[in-house]
């Protein structure tokens, strides 16, 4: 609710915000750091391609140190020297301090759900034996580090509720530390397992330990080097080192296979889902369970090949359900038979619709389906013989997550948000059909005063595109209006309205935030998403560009005023469309992003991309991905737009060497009086488990940047 303080908080902000704005301003050049480029060439396919700044690859030598902590003492002297900065960064951090809470769910009689109280650097786990009783902490991650950078990856709880199983991430990275705690003590068992990543932990029945997946521990120092190969299925048995630990399954002759292990919620079976890059398509294996809940029979492949994606749903005895893609690029339930597998007696429960159904839970005999619609999420509900029977009521044009549990809870949970909405949770009955308010935050602005509307524009090739643009109401179109474009188109993820208090201060200043859902992206299905992939990349560049060209053309902003930002591969979506239309922008801010196209798969889990980019060592995949990979093709002499280069200094998704080499390149290649930085976050990865402070940190600065660089008053 809008209430008098956040108009006084408004008030003060603007204030603040006027007080010390100047302007039109004229950028004086910036001395960059010296990294001198070498002379290192080599021959692909026939092809010579310079390689200058390979040396920066070498993330803990001293020449690299040495260059990250020049560029650092640039970059943060420009940024702390911004007017600003201050004023954004004390908006952002008041708008942040409300109290945030996890979806709750039961196991054995507890409830388990995670808060925060607003300004806390990690969430907490508590527990509770009663919805509305007093919760309390079963593990607060702020105490397991000053700093606030280890934080609570994932956990899982047995099926009685008395333990937990959970892995903490310490500066963001990709690797697991798994241990367990008693839930009635509070107090940590004995049990440790290391070098867990891209896995969750399923208990077995009894509780007497858990599955998880693996891999070899990294030579000493060669955590961002080495590859993610040869996953490993294992089961732990509580009490037992780690070294003791049962291997379920592993693949020697494929070494690039991974493998995810969950238990059955009526404890029978065993289901293992084998993976293979990140390609929506899998293997399904499964094994029976004996009465211990770990020892069973033998693995059976009910699924034995990479044609279609294959999510276990649930199941009632022997009948399996899946949520596929298989034969349906839209995805349909299905049901099958594990002791009558053959394909002719797969039975479709929910067959494929128009729009894309995303997910599927079982619940007191109901299927609750999850569907994406023009990029927002509408419920639906189905008996189980597929027959529709209504639906749930959302409160707007937003994103629905969570619908979770076991196939005989009556209750299940669900968030809802939108792009001015903050994350509201909501309690379903499935017997009743009926959602009650469980939890409303109380942030301090107003989202009356900002309006979000859904426009579709054509792409070069005609396809049409959505895209949400969200600002000020009453906003005019004039041409002056800062913008930040952001994007990503990749990896079949769809990108739907969320609550964003970076982007709520953004607009507060007058600022647009526009959002397209790029082919690459998942929001129509397996046909918008490989429509922007491998050889058909660029589609994805050319969605991005005929958004800027269209909000340039209905008079929202223009060039000057325009700034394009994109993550991880949102950060290789931004750094191509820089280098293919430096014009068009008036500042970039690639983040985190994949820049060398050419090396991307010879780092960590960089291999597994080659689903959606192509290969390198296939010759004609090759020559596409030279041909917009952003550090082979910036160009000397070329006046690139006013760059906010962003990464974390020991990323082990996609290594910080990308970044590294495509500001360093950048810089010697830029003409003129815009500035290139990179700002390089220590004891960060790619993004998760980012304390809140550094979270506000980094937002301040960015806002700061295009405050100076696109001149907003």
């Amino acid at each position: 609710m809008f209430q008098r303080r956040s108009r006084r908080a408004l008030a003060i902000f603007a204030l603040a915000l006027s007080s010390v704005t100047t302007g039109c301003q004229t950028e004086q050049p910036v001395t960059y750091p010296k990294a001198d480029p070498s002379t290192f060439t080599e021959t692909l396919h026939g092809v010579e391609v310079a390689d200058p700044y390979r040396w920066l690859e070498k993330e803990d030598a001293p020449a690299t140190r040495a260059w990250i902590e020049a560029q650092n003492k640039i970059t943060f002297g420009y940024l702390e020297a911004i007017p600003e900065r201050e004023a954004i960064r004390k908006r952002i951090t008041d708008l942040w301090n409300f109290a945030k809470h996890g979806l709750p769910y039961e196991r054995g009689g507890r409830y388990f759900f995670t808060r925060n109280s607003g300004l806390q650097n990690q969430s907490v786990l508590y527990t509770a034996d009663a919805l509305d009783a007093d919760p309390r902490v079963l593990l607060d991650p702020n105490t397991l580090s000053a700093d606030g950078t280890v934080a609570l990856a994932s956990y899982s709880v047995s099926k009685d509720g008395s333990k937990i199983a959970y892995a903490t991430s310490s500066g963001g990275s990709d690797w697991r530390e798994w241990r367990v705690r008693d839930v009635a003590t509070g107090a940590d068992r004995t049990d440790r397992v290391e070098w867990s990543k891209f896995s969750g932990a399923s208990w077995s029945p009894d509780g007497s330990g858990f599955y998880y997946s693996r891999y070899d521990k990294p030579e000493a120092g060669g955590k961002l080097q080495a590859k993610n190969e040869f996953h490993k299925l294992y089961f732990h048995r509580l009490g037992t080192p780690q070294s003791e630990d049962e291997l379920i399954l592993e693949d020697r002759e494929h070494p690039r296979h991974g493998f995810g292990a969950e238990v059955t919620d009526d404890g029978a079976y065993l289901c293992i889902s084998v993976w293979r890059g990140t390609e929506r398509k899998n293997m399904f294996y499964y094994r029976t369970l004996g009465e211990s809940g770990c020892e069973g029979g033998p693995i059976v492949r009910l699924i034995d090949a990479f044609d279609a994606s294959f999510s276990f749903v649930g199941n009632e005895g022997s009948l399996f359900y899946f949520l596929t893609s298989d034969g349906a690029p839209r995805n349909r339930l299905i049901a099958i038979d594990v002791e009558r597998p053959a394909r002719d007696a797969w039975r479709e429960i929910i067959p494929e619709s128009k729009h894309l159904l995303q997910s599927v839970s079982l619940l007191d005999g109901k299927f609750i389906a999850r569907y994406l619609q023009d990029a927002h999420t509408r419920v639906a509900v189905f008996g189980r013989d597929g027959t529709r029977s209504g639906d749930v009521a959302l409160p707007g044009i937003g994103t629905a997550n969570g619908f979770g549990g076991e196939p005989d809870d009556t209750e299940t949970f669900y968030s809802y948000s939108s792009f001015t909405t903050p994350p509201s949770i909501y309690r379903y009955d499935v017997r009743t059909g009926k959602s009650e308010l469980f939890f409303r935050p109380d942030v301090d602005f107003d989202p009356n005063a900002f309006v979000t509307e859904q426009v579709f524009y054509e792409s070069a090739d005609g396809t049409r595109v959505p895209m949400f643009i969200t600002h000020k109401r009453g906003l005019k179109r004039d041409g002056s209006n800062p913008t930040v474009l952001y994007g990503y188109g990749g990896f079949n993820i769809s990108l739907t309205p969320r609550f964003s208090v970076a982007n709520v201060v953004w607009m507060e200043m007058g600022g647009i935030f526009a959002q397209p859902n790029l082919r690459g992206g998942g929001e129509y299905g397996r046909a918008w998403h490989l429509s922007g992939t491998k050889l058909r990349k660029q589609n994805v560049f050319d969605d991005f560009i005929a958004a800027a060209e269209w909000l340039q053309a209905e008079n929202y902003t223009k060039p000057a005023k325009l700034a394009i930002f994109g993550g991880s591969n949102g950060g290789l979506l931004v750094g191509a469309c820089m280098t293919q239309r430096p014009e068009l922008f008036g500042a970039a801010l690639p983040a985190v992003g994949v820049l060398d196209m050419l090396r991307f798969h010879k780092f960590t889990i960089g291999h597994a991309w080659t689903s959606d980019y192509g290969s390198p060592e296939n010759a004609e995949e090759f020559r596409y991905l030279l041909g917009y990979s952003p550090y082979h093709n910036l160009k000397r002499g070329v006046a690139y737009p006013a760059t906010l280069v962003t990464t974390g200094d020991h990323d082990d998704r996609v290594v910080p060497a990308h970044s590294f080499k495509f500001a360093a390149r950048l810089q010697e290649c830029h003409k003129g009086d815009a500035p290139v930085l990179i700002r390089i976050e220590t004891r960060a990865g790619h993004g998760a488990g980012k304390p809140t402070s550094m979270r506000i940190e980094e937002a301040a600065d960015r806002w700061a940047f295009l405050v100076r660089t696109l001149q907003v008053r």
